[in-house]
């Protein structure tokens, strides 16, 4: 790991990208390259292996899920990846985790928040949005048996 963070930034829309772009340089953070379309996040992170990749869902000729399983299957020493979407589905949530991806965030995270997540899951840690984090443990809790107390303890 080097010590200037290096970052792909894939989504399909250009105006996303720049503004990911502006948000990551304005905190010292390198962003090495930007993918329109799945295919091409797998191509630069390959060919400049980066520490992080923000990876949108949905995007032309493959989409970000499964440009996450290719490129977290695929190298040797792959880059952790981010989704970053609007759609709050426990489906994309699910798949994206089983293909590999280190964080799922929503697009109205703050910047402070994508600057933190991208520092975060470099370090080899898991970040979920907070709202899906919550659902997530609801639904275990509930398929445990597991009850919410009646009373504070």
């Amino acid at each position: 790991m080097t010590d200037r963070l290096r970052v792909v930034v894939a989504d399909d829309q250009a105006l996303v990208r720049t503004g990911f772009r502006m948000i990551l340089v304005a905190d010292g953070i390198e962003v090495v390259g930007e993918a329109a379309d799945g295919a091409e996040a797998v191509t630069l992170a390959r060919r400049t292996s980066p520490d992080v990749v923000l990876m949108d869902i949905r995007m032309p000729q493959m989409d970000g899920l499964e440009a996450t399983r290719r490129i977290v299957g695929g190298m040797t020493r792959p880059p952790k990846i981010i989704i970053l979407t609007t759609f709050n589905v426990d489906r994309y949530v699910y798949t994206a985790l089983t293909a590999g991806a280190s964080g799922f965030l929503l697009k109205d995270v703050s910047p402070e928040q994508l600057v933190a997540a991208v520092r975060t899951v470099r370090t080899g840690d898991a970040l979920l949005a907070p709202s899906i984090t919550r659902r997530l443990v609801e639904r275990y809790a509930r398929d445990q048996g597991l009850g919410v107390p009646s009373r504070k303890i």
